[in-house]
């Protein structure tokens, strides 16, 4: 079945089935009464087509308004069949009208860029913190852009004439600190509010609902879930989709079909990796909270499962102690990681400008995963040490929001 026939039986189904429903059958409804169970993965680059004319129209059509062609696939850079079943099932579960896949999230956001830049709409306002790479593609300019940096209140203020994008991420990577989403959207007025959605997955936070126009997914992360694929993932309007799959056409940032199988899988047991490891980072935030070798824990009040916190002692001999939890960058995966976002996710971003956004030199990002929560703590309680800095004059808790 061509993608815009799989968004079309998708969408006649009632609007009333409940987010794990949809997790598992979303961008699959048509498969029963073709025969199969499991979606097909189609590994096409091209397609045959033996009327030349028709296949001139249908890419016009697509160059005028990037709307998915009706029929078959064209080419494999214009759209794939796989890839659009993981598209359809994303934009359900986060309730917009259209998502468009990309090879990677930072992919997904340069097509946004790209899209507002070649409106005329080059500068951006931001909220940090924000994922470093994120961060450093807006402050480089190398897309063109100008960004101004402010906090939320701030946001109105500073919207111009040419204010094409208005990006923030909450929870944000890595502090957890949380906004509100349907405030900031309120103040950005005409202008799009983009929402990185990546910590908290379409389980715990719909941005839609509260007013973003576009939401962002590194997918690689709890979407995938497994730590064995690349993506982005863009769910908006299906104007904005429109825009987005012409810059994707035009700069190739295309994702694979295999990627777009291994997502669609990973969706289906989102909602519940998701609360499974939300209820073990839960735990370990209070634990970590009691210990008198930590200094500071951040853990949101929206739940998941990532948590920041601090220790006494030095963070590196922290990271080198762990033994079941994996030292490395990235997150959302079901086992548990570690990583110092200083000297990883975030050392692209000047210092002063991470050390202002919260990012601290002794600051630790846990990404929980779906081990026994004993087993974890008895990892990060030997990796925190004997003493390790010794009893904390004073130590506490945020609950960000």
């Amino acid at each position: 079945m061509d993608p815009a026939s799989i968004r079309a039986h998708d969408d006649a189904r009632t609007a009333s089935r409940a987010l794990a429903t949809e997790a598992v059958h979303a961008g699959r409804d048509d498969l029963a009464r073709q025969g199969l169970h499991a979606p097909p993965i189609d590994l096409s680059t091209t397609y045959p087509s033996y009327d030349s004319r028709a296949e001139a129209a249908r890419i016009d059509a697509f160059a005028t308004d990037g709307a998915e062609p009706v029929g078959p696939p064209v080419y494999g850079r214009l759209g794939n069949p796989t890839v659009a079943r993981f598209e359809t099932a994303l934009a359900r579960l986060e309730g917009t009208e259209a998502a468009v896949a990309f090879a990677s999230g930072m992919a997904a956001l340069s097509a946004v860029l790209l899209a507002r830049a070649s409106t005329g709409l080059r500068h951006v306002v931001a909220v940090r913190p924000l994922y470093g790479c994120s961060d450093h593609l807006l402050t480089a300019g190398l897309l063109g852009t100008e960004v101004t940096w402010t906090d939320p209140a701030g946001i109105s203020d500073a919207l111009r004439p040419d204010t094409g994008l208005v990006m923030v991420e909450s929870p944000a990577n890595p502090t957890l600190a949380e906004l509100d989403l349907r405030a900031l959207a309120h103040a950005c007025g005409s202008v799009p509010l983009l929402a990185d959605n990546t910590f908290a997955t379409p389980v715990l936070q719909r941005p839609a609902e509260h007013g973003a126009r576009l939401v962002l997914h590194s997918a690689t992360k709890y979407l995938g879930g497994h730590g064995d694929v690349l993506a982005g993932v863009v769910a908006c309007d299906e104007e904005f989709a429109r825009r987005l799959r012409q810059v994707r056409f035009a700069t190739g940032g295309v994702l694979h079909p295999l990627a777009g199988y291994l997502l669609l899988r990973g969706l289906s047991t989102l909602p519940v990796r998701v609360r499974a490891a939300s209820a073990n980072a839960a735990e370990l935030a209070r634990r970590l909270t009691a210990d008198p070798r930590v200094a500071r824990v951040r853990y949101p009040r929206l739940g998941g499962a990532m948590i920041a916190f601090e220790a006494h002692g030095d963070p590196h001999e922290v990271i080198a102690r762990v033994r079941l939890i994996t030292p490395a960058v990235s997150l959302g995966s079901v086992d548990t990681l570690i990583q110092h976002p200083a000297s990883i996710s975030h050392r692209i971003v000047d210092t002063e400008d991470r050390r202002g956004a919260g990012v601290s030199d002794r600051l630790l990002r846990l990404s929980v995963g779906l081990e026994d929560v004993e087993d974890l703590w008895a990892d990060l309680d030997r990796a925190l040490g004997e003493g390790a800095g010794g009893p904390a004059p004073a130590r506490h808790r945020e609950t960000v929001g």
